[in-house]
């Protein structure tokens, strides 16, 4: 059936796409390899002039069309591996492919008929007759047939939209359905036709050994009965199958023209056969012919071994019994003792084609079902049995050979109306495919539903009902049933049929191959890439050989009835797709799609598409399920390690207007809290080879996500996009190869921008569409901040931390992200610790949860920490985390930290200093000597005056310590130690309350992304002065150090702040595989943003792997469900 497939579906000349390296479909247009060839041709005149530069890409209209004129992506067919077999000498020349000459009567027209044509008309239309009835059985074949027409119309649509390469179906439904689609059908359609094979040969054998040679029967049948008898016949169909398929597959392989030139016989066979039938029908009006059948009681005998319809016939010498006699009695002799049944009935001789004006029509409208092993029965006979009494020499009467229902009937008729796709698979030999392959198709699938629903009609008005029942012809003398009816002699019709079925399965193995060639060849299943090879001259032998193999299974099998209904799922299923493709196409109204042919709409698909579906389960539905499993796993295998093709194919068109859909129903505004999940912008820096810097973030992204949710990997390059357009390509694909390493599934997106804190802006502000975007940014913590050199990174950093609070997004800062695992690391043990200073909407509860789905992070313990302080009920903090916790359904332990009020140190006061004195250098490293001059004694006036004027409190509980008791510490510490919770709870800031205050700066802007770094410790400096601790060493601190005394005491509140928090939580969590803590934000006024670095620096320091987090300013987690 598939005679001509495309060898090179790729085009070994095509275009290959623009920076994905995909093939693309050899084309005549633009880029392809003809239109480069142009490019050697310098453009002389003077009219175009305007263009002349363009030439090379874009070029003249008249190059175009004759480039089109000679264009053929036809590719040597099976008459070209004739020439290449009967010209061997001349094989190293290139021949010019010939131009196709076929017409639609003998390109699409014939083929079609001789392959909807075949072993089912012959061998199983009587008996479905005879079973379903008239009416039942016309019921079958119009629902069969107009899913076939509906199936053809819809075909023709996608064979007229465009030029149709010689791949037939598949070609049509990887092209408009996609590679997983395509290969699944296209892999289905190759076992149909294979299993088609089987059934051709399976009929072919069953006409041999039981009508025309049964004594060539390796298995004798004689004297066997019941399942002996089925056994010795299957055994038959498979030493005789299995014969027959070697035979066929060695003349496909030594070429297929042998199996072309029978191709015209083969049809003769099949057209005189039907002639042969009608003709007969006709006689039936005029002269019924005398075909009896012999009925005990209204039992079917089966007429073999005797000769006489008689129990006794009259002779001369008187009563003699005849060899029916014998057959039921114990001697020949009138006193025998014989068959109860046969002795209570009679024997009567009707006769089994009355004609066609006889009224049988009416007897058989409706039908008879049968168990197997039941009788065949004449319905509108009367006979005189005994229900009681046991069923005697069974193997005299025509019996039923298998259970017959509805569905069954559907499964087996089914594939005698395929075949319409053999038309469009000689597309590649066709003068106007264009215009052929609806005509001839569609015409000859009204020609042959016209003789299927005819004969159905014709075969109940002409036959009597034990006839038709009669599978295998037994009660006419093993005639074939259909036989009986034809003119001149039965023979015309087995021989006839013998031929055509051989015929047909001699295209089945030649087709079949060459479409597993095409797929092969497509690449888009690699295992199946070695089917592609093929002898010198094309022919497919290892796909012959894979064939041959599965065909076999089929015939061991070994009957037809069984066989029929798994072609008929892999033939409905490719016939399904190809009206999904129709619909589809017309519904998404893609630019591409213009059929010619214009009698077609998605409705009538649509319908072709549920017909088919229905026909599935209708047949067989554990059938319909295997196959669905079966193609359904050949599309995830595709998807999964199947090489990325793009077609153009509707999948994808329809993928996009699915996206354009959901995006626009998607809510602009945020979603509700219980389907909140980080939407990520990851922010990644690349180096001058334009790999990724860190590719541990994307490590972290993935362990996050847990493959859900949306993600977007963003990188930023300075320059003009003009002139680092190719540098910004390869930065692309650095992120998505690392993306595809680390199985980061989402987007990446390339920004060039003047400088880079305006490319990381647009990033935070454009990326993403419509309410598909992120709400949270990755950053990783600068490295080398405190360089003189890397003074913008940590500025630019700064800014990003505003920028993201500003927009409300959350932010995630991991410092020391190459200390973090990667995906193929698994902690055994261990603890995620979160230190919940303030809250931050739920993010710090929801991201442990988050890691721990991934396989990295899944056997560590979660651990929540929380600080008390003195005022505070420790006790009872910790009972309400607990039920919050039992609420949230977050498995956690939990920890209320006491932090008691200390006095600042020393070395406090030390850190803050060499702090101060670093920005200031940094400060002055911009300024002119002036500026430098005014500015340090700027500093230093409003240093002093602010300890004069603002700071008398904090200076006099500082230094009135020793002379009041220690109980008093508590009154005191609001001044003594400002910690990032009671900055945050200061009433005297204007921010939003999930802002980080100080009383000091006023507002603190929230949210910002970090990278993180290896931090110098200072082991040597943390022990504290001997006196530090004591009231009289705190009288005498400013003593020691006189500088101290101009430090901004906010500054050192926050430094006193940071070291006691880093110190409880190297404590608590020095071991901890992970710790996450609130980041507070960075100063409203923006000349403190080196002290802001420092301090997170301060509170990180001695940590192996820290998250910083930052909320977006809303809920993330809730207790409802």
């Amino acid at each position: 059936m598939l005679n001509n497939l495309t060898d090179t579906e790729e085009g070994d000349g095509g275009a290959q796409s623009q920076g994905d390296s995909i093939p693309k479909e050899s084309s005549p247009f633009i880029n392809s390899s003809d239109a480069a060839a142009e490019k050697s041709q310098q453009y002389d005149g003077k009219n175009m002039a305007l263009f002349e530069e363009e030439m090379d890409t874009s070029p003249m209209v008249s190059s175009l069309l004759s480039s089109l004129a000679n264009y053929s992506n036809l590719p040597q067919g099976s008459k070209e591996h004739e020439e290449a077999e009967n010209n061997e000498a001349e094989s190293s020349r290139k021949k010019p492919v010939k131009a196709p000459q076929l017409g639609t009567l003998m390109g699409v027209y014939l083929p079609c008929i001789q392959n909807i044509f075949g072993v089912i008309l012959f061998l199983r239309m009587t008996w479905l007759v005879g079973i379903g009835g008239v009416v039942g059985t016309f019921v079958i074949v119009t629902m069969c047939c107009t899913t076939t027409m509906l199936t053809a119309i819809s075909m023709s649509a996608i064979a007229t939209n465009g030029v149709v390469p010689a791949g037939g179906s598949y070609y049509m439904i990887s092209r408009s359905l996609g590679p997983e689609f395509g290969g699944a059908v296209g892999i289905c359609f190759y076992l149909g036709t294979t299993f088609a094979g089987a059934m051709y040969i399976l009929g072919a054998i069953e006409l041999l050994l039981i009508y025309i040679a049964p004594q060539a029967a390796i298995f004798p049948l004689e004297g066997l009965e019941g399942p002996e008898a089925e056994a010795a016949l299957l055994n038959n169909m498979r030493v005789y199958g299995t014969i027959l398929l070697t035979s066929m597959a060695t003349v496909v392989f030594v070429g297929v023209k042998y199996v072309n030139k029978l191709a015209l016989v083969f049809l003769a066979c099949v057209i005189l056969s039907i002639l042969a039938v009608y003709a007969g029908v006709i006689k039936t009006g005029i002269d019924a012919p005398d075909f009896p059948v012999c009925l005990l009681g209204n039992r079917t005998l089966v007429w073999k071994t005797f000769d006489v319809c008689s129990k006794t016939v009259e002779t001369a010498n008187g009563t003699v019994t005849t060899q029916l006699w014998r057959m039921f009695c114990d001697s020949p002799f009138l006193n025998a003792t014989c068959d109860k049944y046969f002795t209570s009935n009679n024997v009567t001789r009707i006769q089994g084609i009355p004609g066609v004006a006889s009224g049988i029509l009416s007897e058989n409208l409706f039908g008879t079902y049968y168990e197997k092993g039941d009788l065949i029965a004449r319905t509108n006979m009367d006979s005189v049995e005994d229900q009681d009494d046991p069923l005697t020499n069974a193997n005299r009467y025509v019996l039923a050979d298998i259970a017959s229902f509805f569905t069954l009937l559907v499964g087996i008729y089914f594939p005698s109306v395929t075949g319409i796709m053999a038309g469009s698979n000689r597309s590649g030999d066709l003068r106007d495919a264009q215009k052929s392959i609806p005509v001839g198709t569609i015409a000859a699938i009204t020609t042959t539903s016209f003789v299927y629903m005819s004969s159905v009609v014709l075969f109940g008005a002409c036959i009597d009902g034990v006839v038709l029942r009669d599978k295998f012809g037994e009660g006419v003398h093993g005639n074939l049933v259909i036989g009986t009816l034809a003119w001149p002699s039965p023979w015309v019709i087995v021989i006839g049929s013998f031929f055509s079925t051989c015929g047909a399965g001699l295209q089945s193995l030649t087709g079949a191959p060459r479409l597993m060639q095409a797929i092969a060849k497509d690449g888009i299943v690699p295992a199946l890439r070695i089917f592609g090879h093929a002898k010198a001259n094309g022919e497919p032998t290892w796909s012959l050989l894979l064939t041959a193999c599965i065909c076999e299974i089929g015939i061991l099998i070994a009957s037809l009835d069984l066989v029929a209904p798994i072609l008929s799922m892999f033939f409905l299923m490719c016939y399904m797709f190809v009206n999904l493709a129709c619909a589809l196409q017309t519904l998404l109204r893609t630019p591409n799609w213009r059929p010619r042919f214009k009698f077609y709409h998605w409705a009538l698909s649509f319908l072709g598409m549920s017909l088919c579906l229905t026909l599935m389960f209708l047949c067989s539905w554990y059938y319909a399920i295997v196959a669905m499993v079966i193609a359904g796993s050949i599309y995830k295998y595709i998807e999964f390690a199947g090489a990325e093709k793009e077609w153009g194919d509707g999948i994808r068109g329809l993928s996009l207007s699915a996206a354009r859909y959901a995006l626009m129903r998607l809510e602009e505004g945020p979603p509700h809290t219980k389907n909140w999940r980080p939407q990520l912008l990851t922010l990644v820096s690349t180096d001058a080879e334009q790999n990724v810097e860190q590719p541990r973030l994307l490590s972290l992204t993935n362990q996050l996500k847990a493959g859900k949710g949306l993600t977007i990997v963003g990188t930023a390059l300075v320059g003009t996009f003009l002139e680092n357009y190719e540098q910004s390509q390869r930065a692309e694909q650095a992120l998505r190869k690392l993306m595809e390493t680390e199985k980061v599934k989402g987007f990446c997106q390339v920004t060039v921008s003047s400088n880079l804190r305006d490319a990381t802006s647009h990033l935070i502000q454009a990326s993403g569409l419509g309410g598909l975007k992120h709400n949270a940014v990755l950053v990783s913590w600068p490295r080398n901040w405190r360089q003189g050199d890397e003074h913008q990174t940590w500025r630019n950093f700064v800014e990003l931390v505003r920028e993201t609070t500003a927009a409300d997004l959350a932010l995630l800062v991991p410092k020391n992200v190459a200390a973090f695992p990667s995906n193929g690391e698994r902690f055994t043990e261990g603890h995620i610790d979160v230190w919940w200073i303030v809250h931050d909407g739920g993010m710090l509860m929801l991201l442990p949860f988050l890691l721990r789905q991934h396989k990295v992070w899944r056997k560590c313990k979660m651990r929540i920490f929380t600080v008390a302080q003195l005022d505070d009920n420790s006790i009872q903090m910790k009972k309400d985390l607990t039920t919050f916790l039992y609420h949230l359904r977050i498995d956690a332990l939990v920890e209320v930290v006491e932090m008691h009020d200390s006095d600042i140190s020393a070395y406090t006061y030390e850190k803050t200093l060499v702090m101060e004195q670093r920005s200031q250098m940094l400060k002055q490293i911009k300024m002119s000597k002036t500026e430098r001059e005014r500015e340090i004694q700027s500093i230093t006036d409003s240093s002093r005056g602010s300890i004069r004027r603002k700071n008398p409190a904090a200076v006099t509980t500082q230094l009135s310590v020793s002379e009041e008791p220690p109980a008093g510490s508590k009154e005191e510490k609001p001044e003594e130690e400002v910690q990032l919770i009671h900055e945050n709870t200061t009433p005297a800031s204007p921010a939003s309350p999930a802002t980080p205050l100080s009383p000091a700066e006023g507002v603190q802007s929230p949210g910002a992304q970090v990278q993180m770094t290896w931090t110098e410790k200072c082991d040597g400096e943390a022990a504290k002065p001997p006196g530090a601790a004591t009231p009289e060493g705190i009288k005498d601190l400013f003593n020691m150090k006189p500088e101290w005394e101009n430090l901004n005491q906010s500054n050192v509140r926050r430094m006193h702040t940071a070291l006691r928090l880093n110190e409880v939580i190297i404590k608590k969590s020095s071991e901890a595989k992970l710790v996450l803590l609130n980041m507070p934000g960075p100063p409203k006024n923006r000349t403190g943003d080196e002290n802001y670095m420092e301090f997170l620096e301060v509170l990180t320091d001695g940590l192996n792997r820290v998250l910083l987090v930052r909320g977006g300013g809303r809920e993330v987690i809730t207790i409802y469900s």
